[in-house]
C-alpha cells in the first residue's frame, strides 16, 4: 500500500516537474513577451524574468526592444537640379509597442526598411545636389519624419536617420573641381589686386619723401643697381634722370640772340639809314654769352656727376 502511494506521488511530481518545464518561459532583460492564448493576445505584456504559460494552449513571442542599426541600400536618383547620384543611409529605430509591432504588421524589420528606401528616393528627388552635399542635417530630419509617420501604426519609433553616403558620376566631380580651383584663383587674385593697391599707396607717400630730398632717389638707385648686380647677370639697365637729357638738349641750342631771323646785317642798315646803338648791341652780346656759359656750366656739373654715379656703379659692380 505504501509502496503503491509513493509511486503515485513520484509520478505526480515527475508530471509536475514535465509540466514546469514546458510551462516556464524566461524572459530577458532586453525583451518583451506577448502571450497568445489560442490565437488571442492574452493579458498584459509579460515584464523580463521567470514566467509561465499554459502548455500546448498558450504561447510566448519574445520581441527585442533593442535599438536596431538598418542601413539602407544605396539608392539611385536624379536631384531637383537634374543630377544623377546614388545615396545610401542607416536607419536606427526601435520598437516601443510589442503588441502592435507583432500584431499590426507581418515583419516590422522589412517594412521598415522599405518604408526607409522609399523616403530616400523621394528625399533625393526633392533636393538639390548642394542640399545633398552641405545640408545634410536639414535632410535627416525630414527623412526621419518621412519614415517615422507609419512606423508609429507599427509600434516602432525612429531614433534616428543617417546619410552615409552621396556618390557622384566622374564628370561631376570634375566640374566641382574646376569650381573650386576658379573660386580659389578669384579670390587670389583679389588678393594680389588689394597687396598692389596697398603697395601703390605706399609708393606713392615715399615718392612724396624723396621728393624733397632728391639724394635719396640717388641712393635708392645705387641700391636697385646693386641688387641687380648681385645676382650676377650679363645685363645690366641703367635708368638715365630726363632732367640730364634736357640739360643736354637746352646745352647745345644757339641762343636766341643770335639766331638768324633775328640778325642784321649791315645792307639792311644802310637801306634803313639807321643803325643799333652800341650799348644795346654790346649788352646782348653779353647776355648770350652769359646764358650759354651758364647752360655749358651745369651741363658740365651734371656730367660729373653722370661720371661719379658710373663710377660708384663701376666699384659696386665689381664688389
Amino acid at each position: 500500500m505504501v509502496e503503491e502511494v509513493v509511486g503515485v506521488v513520484a509520478a505526480v511530481g515527475a508530471g509536475a516537474l514535465v509540466y514546469l518545464a514546458s510551462a516556464a518561459r524566461v524572459v530577458k532583460q532586453y525583451e518583451r513577451g506577448l502571450v497568445f492564448r489560442l490565437g488571442r493576445v492574452h493579458g498584459d505584456v509579460r515584464r523580463p524574468g521567470f514566467n509561465l504559460i499554459v502548455p500546448g494552449v498558450e504561447r510566448l513571442r519574445k520581441v527585442n526592444m533593442q535599438i536596431v542599426t538598418m542601413p539602407v541600400p544605396a539608392q539611385e536618383g536624379i536631384t531637383r537640379d537634374n543630377v544623377t547620384v546614388r545615396v545610401d543611409a542607416v536607419v536606427y529605430f526601435k520598437v516601443v509597442d510589442p503588441a502592435a509591432a507583432i500584431v499590426n504588421v507581418e515583419d516590422y524589420r522589412f517594412a521598415v526598411s522599405q518604408m526607409a528606401q522609399t523616403s530616400l528616393r523621394s528625399i533625393i528627388g526633392k533636393s538639390e545636389l548642394d542640399d545633398l552635399l552641405s545640408n545634410r542635417e536639414k535632410l535627416n530630419q525630414g527623412l526621419e519624419l518621412m519614415i517615422d509617420s507609419p512606423a508609429v501604426e507599427w509600434g516602432v519609433t525612429i531614433d534616428r536617420v543617417e546619410i552615409k553616403d552621396v556618390s557622384l558620376p566622374d564628370t561631376m566631380k570634375r566640374s566641382m573641381a574646376r569650381q573650386a580651383e576658379a573660386d580659389r584663383e578669384r579670390r587670389a587674385r583679389l588678393i594680389n589686386a588689394d597687396a598692389e593697391y596697398q603697395a601703390s599707396k605706399k609708393l606713392a607717400q615715399a615718392a612724396h619723401q624723396m621728393a624733397d630730398t632728391p639724394s635719396a632717389l640717388q641712393l635708392r638707385l645705387l641700391q636697385t643697381v646693386m641688387a641687380v648686380a648681385a645676382e650676377k647677370n650679363s645685363t645690366l639697365v641703367l635708368p638715365i634722370p630726363v632732367e640730364l637729357l634736357r640739360f643736354l638738349e637746352r646745352g647745345g641750342q644757339p641762343p636766341a640772340s643770335e639766331s638768324p631771323g633775328h640778325a642784321q646785317t649791315p645792307g639792311h642798315a644802310e637801306v634803313s639809314g639807321r643803325a643799333e646803338p652800341p650799348a644795346h648791341g654790346e649788352a646782348s652780346g653779353h647776355a648770350g654769352t652769359t646764358d650759354r656759359a651758364e647752360i655749358e656750366e651745369r651741363a658740365v656739373d651734371l656730367t660729373e656727376q653722370a661720371g661719379e654715379a658710373m663710377e660708384q656703379l663701376r666699384r659696386a659692380v665689381e664688389q
